[in-house]
């Protein structure tokens, strides 16, 4: 199984960026998407997690300013990063839990917002 995530990038203050993270490779369906993010210095926290049935919560950090989605046709998980902060400036890892074994992760794209 392979996590592919993409869109990150330098963006200045106030911008967007839209996330993306495919998986290939499994027979088993995918339950929950996540996306988290580790700053340079600081632990990995969870973002934003999406429920195969569609139900989704965020960290409070991010309420409000991201959205996280998901295209099961496609083992796709998208996050919608708007009105960003120097303070979102991370590593962004996507993961994926299955019905059956371990969560997979992404390789992480990063994120810098700076002026």
């Amino acid at each position: 199984v392979q996590l592919q995530a993409s869109g990150g990038g330098l963006v200045q203050p106030g911008g967007s960026l839209r996330l993306s993270c495919t998986a290939s490779g499994s027979i088993f369906s995918i339950t929950a998407m996540k996306w988290y993010r580790q700053a340079p210095g600081k632990q990995r926290e969870l973002v934003a997690t999406i429920t195969s049935g569609g139900s989704t919560n965020y960290a409070d950090s991010v309420e409000d300013r991201f959205t996280i989605s998901r295209d099961n046709a496609k083992d796709t998980v998208y996050l919608q990063l708007n009105n960003l902060k120097p303070e979102d400036t991370a590593d962004y890892y996507c993961n994926f839990a299955y019905s059956f074994g371990p969560s997979r992760w992404g390789q992480g794209t990063l994120v810098t917002v700076s002026s």
